[in-house]
């Protein structure tokens, strides 16, 4: 018996990098997944290959930022696996550029895609949890929460607010439903590739970064996919409101 069996999760951002990581990591351990992501053939791969291990899956493809598309993963989980007990918001953008001269478009998308979609998507999904008597949240966040990086404004302040938004919410819906955040530091996904990018010499930037971590190497998305097993399964079970940083000790070495 895996530690998350007879479960269903939603795992949004299920495509790629740590989220298809968190998605499969989750149905090894028992968890029914509704994965959610915008490219309907990733998403197709991501079901097989949790089916192929004789996983339970099903995809639902759109866009985060928009609210229809929250009602459609918890309708999908209720239809497919009786109800929602689970939810992994992993989507993310990055939205590259300093404040004045960030266009206003782009800081727009990137805090709807990390901040209003998590709204949308607790809105939905926390009154499933409820009906189903318990619920345990993981809000994919970010270093970036406690440390600034060069040309990243709206990234670092949505990565923030995630942070705070796991302490309130868990006032308002304890002890029934957990949440809490989870705060990664380089991992090597494309997300850090394009990060990067802000930076004059990409790779050397990237190979700069792995070489600053106490453990001189960048994370990867299994890394992540155990730290957020750990926050969704009852081996946390005292703890709510919280962030966990697991970042290979850049921070503290900082």
């Amino acid at each position: 018996m895996g530690r998350l069996a007879g479960k269903t999760a939603i795992v949004t951002g299920a495509t790629s990098g740590m989220g298809r990581a968190i998605a499969c990591l989750f149905a090894r351990e028992g968890a029914s997944i509704v994965c959610g992501g915008r490219d309907p053939e990733r998403g197709a791969g991501v079901v097989a290959e949790i089916r192929s291990a004789s996983g339970r899956a099903q995809f639902v493809s759109g866009d985060v930022a928009e609210p229809e598309n929250a009602e459609r993963l918890v309708d999908e989980a209720r239809r497919s696996f009786g109800g929602v007990d689970l939810a992994v918001a992993c989507a993310g953008a990055l939205g590259l550029g300093a404040m004045s001269e960030l266009p206003i478009e782009v800081w727009k998308r990137t805090l709807s895609v990390n901040l209003d979609a998590v709204f949308y998507l607790l809105r939905r999904a926390l009154p499933a949890m409820r009906e189903r008597g318990s619920g345990s949240v993981v809000l994919v966040a970010s270093i970036a929460a406690f440390k600034g990086f060069p040309n990243h404004a709206a990234y670092c302040a949505s990565k923030g607010a995630l942070v705070s938004l796991v302490r309130q919410v868990a006032i308002d819906y304890g002890p029934a439903v957990r949440i809490n955040a989870l705060c990664p530091g380089p991992v090597d996904t494309p997300l850090i590739w394009d990060s990067a990018a802000a930076f004059p010499e990409p790779e050397k930037a990237v190979a700069a970064v792995a070489e600053r971590t106490l453990m001189k190497r960048l994370g990867q998305p299994e890394d992540v996919a155990r730290a957020a097993l750990f926050l969704a399964s009852d081996d946390s079970a005292w703890m709510t409101g919280a962030a966990l940083t697991l970042d290979g000790g850049i921070l503290t070495g900082a």
